[in-house]
Formats: C-alpha cells, sequence, structure tokens
C-alpha cells in the first residue's frame, strides 16, 4: 500500500459538536471573567495502562489533525447553540470566529507509550484550548485502545496475515477508525470498504455462509463463485461437513485454489485435519484462514496450527477487552495575564483516589541501555538533560494552527513496528504484568 495522498478523500463536516456542554460554558465564563486570553498548556496522558498490558499504542494522531482542522462553528451549530441556550450572544460571537491558531507537540502515531507520558501537548489560549479536550480524548482513547490490541495480536501472530473484519460489532463510524488503528498496530487489510475509500488501506473479502445456503448444493456455491472470482479465491469450508467441504473446493478450483476458510469448531484440530487434507489432494500451496472470535490469546493457541491468515472482529474493535486507554486532558502550565510574554506557570490538580497530576510543561525521551534497548520512559520539565538529548519522543504537530505532520498511514504503522522493536522482549508476553518500562520523572 502507498497513500501518497494523506488527506481524506471525502469532505469532513464540522467536528464542533464533538464536545461536551461545559467546554462551552467555561469559555463563556473565561470570556466574562477576562481569563479566556491567558497562554495555556494542556497535556494528553494517561495514569496507568489497561491492567496486564506492557505498553500503549498511540492511534489517531492524523484523525485528531482532521478533527483540530475542522472545528468550526458553522451557521447552523450556532443557531442550535442559541435556540437551546447554551451559551450567551457574546460566547457565540466569539465561536463564530473560531479556528485554533496554537501549537500542538505529541508522540508521533504508532509510537508506544507509558503512564505518564506526554502524548500531547496543546497550546494556545485556555479558550481554544479546552474548546478541543472532548474530541481529543474521544479519538485517541478509542484509536489507542483498538491499536494496542491490534499490536498484541499482531505480535501472537508472528508475522502471519492479521485481517480486521469487526465492522459489524461496532458503531458504524467507529467501525472506520478501528480498521485504521487496526492497521497502525499491524492489520493488513480490513473488510470494511468505508475503511478502504477514507484511508486506502487494503480491503478483502469472498463470501459468507449465507452463500453457500443460497446455493442447493455447496459445489455449486463454490462453483459460482470460482466462475466469478477464479481459483484464487478463497471459500468458506465449515457451512456443513468440513472434510467433504474442502474435496470438493479441491475439485472445483483445482489445486491452485487460492485459500479455504474455517469460521468454527476446534480450529486447532481442524486447521491440522485440513492442511493434511489439501497436501493430499494435491492442493500444497492453498492457504488456511481461520476466523471466530479470535483475540490475542486465540491466535497465540494457533501458533504451532498450519494457519496462514486470521480474520478478527468482535475483539479487535473493543479493544480486546479494554475499549478505552483512559487517557485525559490536563491544564498543567497557564500564564498570570494576557499578555503575550508573560511566563508560564506549572498548575495541578490534587485530589483523593489516584487522580494526581504533574504540572508542568514536560518532554520526554526514551532512554536506552547499553544495548540499545529501551530502559526507561524519562518525563521532564526544564531543560533537557544533554544524553537525552538524541531520545526525545515528541515532535511538531500544528505550529501556528497549521498542520505540519501529516503522513502516509503506512509511515505510523512501521514507526510502530520499529518502536515496539526496541522495547525489552517482555514486551511482547501476553501474560500480565506491569509496564515494561517504567516512567522516571526530572525537573530541570
Amino acid at each position: 500500500m502507498n497513500t501518497a495522498d494523506p488527506g481524506l478523500p471525502v469532505a469532513v463536516p464540522s467536528t464542533a459538536l464533538f464536545t461536551d456542554h461545559y467546554e462551552l460554558t467555561m469559555v463563556q465564563a473565561a470570556l466574562r471573567g477576562g481569563t479566556a486570553h491567558r497562554r495555556s498548556v494542556f497535556e494528553v496522558f494517561t495514569r496507568r495502562l489497561p491492567e496486564g498490558r506492557r505498553y500503549g499504542v498511540v492511534a489517531g494522531t492524523g484523525r485528531v489533525l482532521d478533527a483540530v482542522e475542522n472545528f468550526r462553528f458553522e451557521p447552523e451549530i450556532l443557531h442550535f447553540l442559541r435556540e437551546h441556550h447554551v451559551v450567551d450572544e457574546p460566547t457565540l460571537q466569539w465561536l463564530a470566529d473560531y479556528r485554533f491558531r496554537g501549537d500542538i507537540r505529541g508522540y508521533p502515531e504508532g509510537e508506544v507509550y507509558f503512564p505518564g507520558s506526554p502524548i500531547l501537548r496543546v497550546e494556545g489560549s485556555f479558550a481554544e484550548c479546552v474548546l478541543l479536550e472532548t474530541v481529543i480524548l474521544s479519538i485517541l482513547n478509542h484509536d489507542s485502545a483498538v491499536a494496542a490490541a491490534a499490536s498484541r495480536m499482531a505480535v501472537a501472530a508472528g508475522g502471519r496475515p492479521l485481517i480486521e473484519m469487526g465492522a459489524r460489532r461496532t458503531h458504524e463510524l467507529s467501525a472506520v477508525a478501528a480498521a485504521r488503528a487496526a492497521y497502525v498496530g499491524g492489520f493488513s487489510t480490513t473488510s470494511d470498504l468505508a475503511a478502504g475509500f477514507r484511508y486506502g488501506i487494503p480491503t478483502t473479502g469472498t463470501s459468507a455462509h449465507s452463500f453457500t445456503l443460497l446455493h442447493d448444493t455447496e459445489r455449486g456455491a463454490f462453483t459460482a463463485q470460482v466462475e466469478a472470482m477464479g481459483s484464487g479465491t478463497t471459500l468458506l469450508v465449515d457451512t456443513y461437513d468440513v472434510a467433504e467441504a474442502v474435496r470438493t473446493a479441491v475439485e472445483v478450483a483445482g489445486p491452485d485454489l487460492g485459500a479455504v476458510r474455517i469460521d468454527s469448531g476446534d480450529l486447532l484440530l481442524l486447521a491440522h485435519r485440513v492442511r493434511q487434507q489439501l497436501d493430499e489432494l494435491g492442493a500444497r500451496e492453498t492457504k488456511i484462514v481461520v476466523t471466530s472470535d479470535l483475540d490475542e490469546y486465540a491466535i497465540a493457541s494457533l501458533a504451532a496450527a498450519p494457519v496462514d491468515a486470521y480474520g478478527v472482529g468482535t475483539q479487535l474493535v473493543t479493544g480486546s477487552g479494554h475499549p478505552t486507554a483512559s487517557m485525559v486532558y490536563k491544564l498543567v502550565a497557564r500564564a498570570d495575564s494576557d499578555d503575550s510574554g508573560a511566563p508560564l506557570r506549572p498548575v495541578a490538580k490534587k485530589s483523593m483516589g489516584g487522580k494526581l497530576s504533574v504540572g508542568g510543561v514536560k518532554w520526554a525521551a526514551r532512554r536506552p541501555d547499553a544495548h540499545g534497548t529501551a530502559e526507561a520512559e524519562v518525563v521532564g520539565t526544564g531543560e533537557v538533560p544533554e544524553e537525552l538529548a538524541e531520545h526525545l519522543l515528541m515532535v511538531d504537530l500544528v505550529r501556528g494552527g497549521e498542520i505540519v505532520a501529516r503522513e502516509r498511514l503506512d509511515a505510523a504503522r512501521e514507526r510502530h513496528v520499529r518502536a515496539r522493536g526496541g522495547l525489552p522482549l517482555s514486551a511482547t508476553q501476553l501474560s500480565r504484568g506491569e509496564p515494561v518500562l517504567p516512567t522516571e520523572y526530572v525537573s530541570g
């Protein structure tokens, strides 16, 4: 795949209402109180990884950039806000001219992260930054959760192709985002045509059980499919009797049959039996694809089986038990006045229950050991230590309201492979454990 144009091939509507009511009421109060234009810095981070996860995966950054670019209050949106008395007229007038004109830095898409990592930093006036909180978290929490599950599945698959096929198990728009995030995390293709259209992800698919049941005989169904799609197609062989279906499939398509798909039963046992049968029938190059509510553990259990590809749906698009990355968007620094030269002052929430925040504008670096393997995630404020200068993680994404970091989706996918490969080997273990890297805080 080579998506030369990273922009969307479809018109994106305004994202301004992908927000919570209180974001706008805060803006109204800040405008009236004279604090709306104070320079502020917000950061996105998570206090902990989902239980048992060794690393997180940054995904959705490209979608965040699209959302920021299209965050505008069009006349019909302003009419809605006015009719429902969400904010007052001076605030509506301010919203009418809203465009984000600040700066955004963050971890590039596909990078891994750990508790406390400053995944995204948004800097500008308080009013323009606070409005973006909900939509940014909505995208990053969903996409990063799916990408983390996809990454674990890709590790478990050991290089065998993975097909994303969860569109029917989630909201129709979430399905498109999930396919994108899964591709970043290591999946090869998707069944969702909207994801293929929007993001250039390769799509694949042949037939379901209904197609076989439509015909009077299984042979009739296979014949129709092969005549329409050629012998390289994938035939679904578990509608009735698997062994009989495999025999019929090879008789109809010949030894050049592309693949057979198994969607039920004891996949480990069936994969071995089908492989032996295909070889005996002379279809030695015919591949075996397995589906059926797979997750990373089921995929790992099939590592020794003669399986050539996996199709994953429900568990992937729901984050394999962890549908959110639990990221938050917190104010970490702000000026004491509207003066553009006023210094930033660190601020942080202090509360009970483990919801503490660390104030100050942060940088992040991943410190390697003597062998080049990462040994710690270092998060700091102030000056960057000289020995970490070459290992900084954050990059410019938006400068002065202009997007500066659009990239091909393949770049994020390739970056993830490199980032994951730079972690200790224990990062790829599926057994429960703590984050593979500790997070160290330093202050300048």
